[in-house]
């Protein structure tokens, strides 16, 4: 009879913690949740908003981060604009809750939504966020400074990055959105949530 071997299993001890997938319905009570814990009820006052409102987010490019108990932990959506006659998209809001800081929970969202924008043929992606911590992902002032957005906003913190090389070339003018027209209805929405940690607006 032959001994059974005791055969060692490996840990992953770096696994991450989460899941990055496409954001689904079910998803919405806790996204708007997470948000307003994140930018707070004056949110939808924002200039960025100005480019949502009414508007369906670009396909493909609606994302949740998920703990393993299914619990939402991380957003990011991007949606067509027209960047002064050049087509783009725009990034935001990107938000992870506090209790996940530390995670990359928003460089894992950051990084699929850029591969995903470029496996589907987006040229450029443009947002209102920190330059240093955008920097790491490619954004750059470089190409937006005859941008403009539909409301006040500081001109260091309109960021671009080309997908495709010059797509973000001779672009003047202001940004306006481009995407499909929502239906009438509106997802319900909670306003209790946790402390959360804001990205891009």
């Amino acid at each position: 009879m032959t001994a059974k071997r005791n055969t060692p299993v490996a840990l992953i001890r770096n696994a991450a913690p989460f899941a990055i997938r496409a954001e689904r319905a079910s998803d919405v009570v806790a996204r708007e949740a997470l948000l307003d814990a994140c930018f707070g009820d004056n949110r939808h006052t924002r200039t960025c908003q100005r480019l949502r409102d009414g508007r369906a987010p670009a396909q493909g490019l609606s994302l949740a981060a998920v703990r393993q108990d299914g619990r939402l932990v991380g957003t990011v959506r991007l949606w067509h604009v027209s960047a002064g006659g050049r087509s783009a998209l725009m990034l935001g809001p990107l938000a992870v809750d506090h209790d996940c800081r530390g995670l990359s929970v928003g460089a894992a969202l950051m990084r699929r939504a850029l591969d995903v924008a470029k496996a589907r043929g987006h040229g450029a992606v443009i947002l209102l966020g920190d330059a240093p911590y955008y920097a790491r992902y490619g954004f750059t002032a470089a190409k937006t400074g005859e941008l403009s957005l539909p409301g006040a906003f500081e001109r260091e913190r309109l960021l671009g990055l080309e997908l495709v090389e010059g797509a973000l070339d001779g672009a003047w003018g202001m940004i306006t959105p481009t995407g499909a027209p929502l239906p009438k209805s509106k997802a319900s929405r909670t306003r209790k949530a946790p402390l959360a940690v804001p990205h891009a607006a």
